[in-house]
């Protein structure tokens, strides 16, 4: 199952069989956004699905290659969001035990098959679900979202978008003022198949030019294939990715661009950096911790469940895998090393911990120094992507200057480059100087409000009719929890 969330805040007027007929919606000014991505916590990241409310409308046919596939739709409304959930056995199959919940492939790096057909299905139901999907379960507004609609298609399985959107439905005048903004989360998975493999879009040929692309790394193959990120970016009608340095690294060359540097110089790109969600990462509220603090608290002591102990935690490659929980082993009264997906524990170990340690070859945003931050945890970072706009050396936290990024193995540079910063940082603790660096990283609003500003301001600045800035105030029920269900 694969989502899309949806947003509506203005009067529509909708189309009613073969007549249009008029309906007054009261709910303020704003925009009508469709957020197209693969996963969403916490229905992804648990590997259920959410026990998602609403009923489901007939099914729908979608052409995908030689054949005709139905998709359903499931809706939930949360936190002032209409949810949507396209349902297809393809989608399900992957995430509901029977791949061990890997949604894009078997094992890190490889897809799987039939990803092709899947992502296809996906962006033809977003582009679909806007006009056919009757949403009842906001008070403000019921009824379809229309045609006047931004887009925000996420990473390389939902470029399908703006280039169905430019072929297929404008030619018909269907979503005449609908724009796309593509946003790029990770540069390095671009969706790179067989150059054959374009005859199975569905896209005219005067699109193949956006796909065609000559692969120059020796794995999985060299040659000419497709490329969908570097058709999205293309055909979208602004790029965006999710921090300022790192927009400007992808356009530094072709190790940090991984080939696609010179597209995203035509195109352009800004860089806008994430938020945080400051309700699941609270340290007055967080309901894995015992004890409870904010910024006015400027000891942790009584939070270390591990002392004297350094704690590796992370998924990824099953070789670094083993290495990591070998570390105990090797290291019984000094080390620890968890190799697993562990919510709680992850709270835990941010809210005891004193440093965090994040020695990134690539980081286009991160997540873990903003909820370590939060946390008084004094990051320590590589100084790549948003790990250089979020942490400010010496004020609220310590750069360890950029790694390799080409290497295979460790680069002894890099060892040295983290061994000389942990012993600098080290040098701080329990100085006033410690104490501030604290402080400030508690003091910071690490919410979405400033970045969702932004992000408004570039959407506005597309041009689609009837959109306006939306009302400042507070999160629609910040409180509410997410339904999910355990598989």
């Amino acid at each position: 199952m694969a989502k899309l969330t949806t947003r509506q805040t203005r009067s529509k007027t909708f189309k009613s069989g073969n007549a249009w007929t008029s309906r007054t919606i009261v709910c303020g000014s704003g925009m009508n956004l469709i957020f197209v991505g693969t996963e969403v916590g916490p229905w992804s990241k648990t590997g259920g699905l959410g026990d998602v409310l609403g009923g489901l409308p007939p099914a729908m046919a979608l052409k995908v290659g030689d054949k005709t596939e139905k998709v359903r739709f499931f809706h939930c409304y949360k936190r002032g969001v209409d949810r949507v959930f396209v349902d297809h056995p393809a989608f399900l199959e992957k995430v509901w035990g029977k791949t061990k919940s890997k949604i894009y492939g078997p094992i890190t790096g490889e897809d799987f098959q039939d990803n092709q057909l899947r992502f296809s299905l996906l962006c033809q139901a977003a582009l679909e679900a806007p006009r056919v999907l009757a949403l009842n379960s906001n008070e403000y507004f019921s009824g379809p979202y229309g045609e006047e609609v931004i887009f925000i298609a996420n990473d390389w399985h939902t470029a399908l978008i703006p280039c169905y959107l430019k072929t297929i439905y404008k030619p018909k005048g269907i979503y005449s003022t609908a724009r796309v903004a593509f946003c790029i989360h990770n540069i390095a998975y671009q969706g790179r198949f067989a150059f054959t493999d374009f005859s199975l879009l569905n896209l005219p040929d005067e699109l193949k030019g956006s796909f065609d692309f000559i692969d120059g790394y020796e794995k999985p193959v060299k040659g000419r294939k497709i490329n969908w990120m570097k058709a999205g970016i293309l055909e979208s009608d602004k790029v965006l990715t999710v921090s300022p340095y790192y927009a400007q690294e992808l356009v530094s060359g072709e190790d940090k661009g991984v080939e696609l540097d010179n597209i995203i110089r035509k195109t352009g790109i800004q860089g806008i950096v994430n938020g945080m969600d400051v309700q699941e990462w609270n340290p007055l509220t967080d309901k894995y911790t015992n004890v409870k603090y904010d910024a006015s608290t400027t000891t942790k002591t009584d939070l270390k469940f591990i002392v004297s102990f350094v704690i590796f935690k992370g998924t990824g490659k099953k070789p670094m895998e083993k290495q990591l929980e070998q570390l105990e082993k090797i290291y019984p009264d000094k080390a620890r090393g968890v190799a697993k997906f562990n919510v709680p524990l992850a709270h835990m170990i941010i809210a005891g911990a004193d440093f965090i340690l994040v020695p990134s070859r690539f980081e286009p945003c991160g997540l873990i120094q903003l909820h370590a931050m939060r946390y008084g945890t004094v990051p320590i970072v590589a100084s790549t992507g948003g790990l250089v706009d979020t942490v400010k050396e010496g004020f609220t936290g310590f750069q360890m200057g950029s790694f390799n990024v080409e290497c295979e193995a460790v680069d002894p540079a890099d060892v040295t480059a983290v061994a000389t910063n942990v012993k600098r940082a080290l040098t701080t603790y329990g100085t006033p100087a410690f104490t501030e660096i604290i402080q400030n990283c508690m003091a910071q609003d690490l919410s979405w409000k400033g970045p969702a500003k932004k992000w408004e301001e570039v959407l506005l600045s597309l041009g689609v009719a009837g959109s306006e800035p939306g009302i400042e105030g507070e999160e629609i029920a910040p409180l509410a929890k997410e339904n999910v269900a355990t598989p």
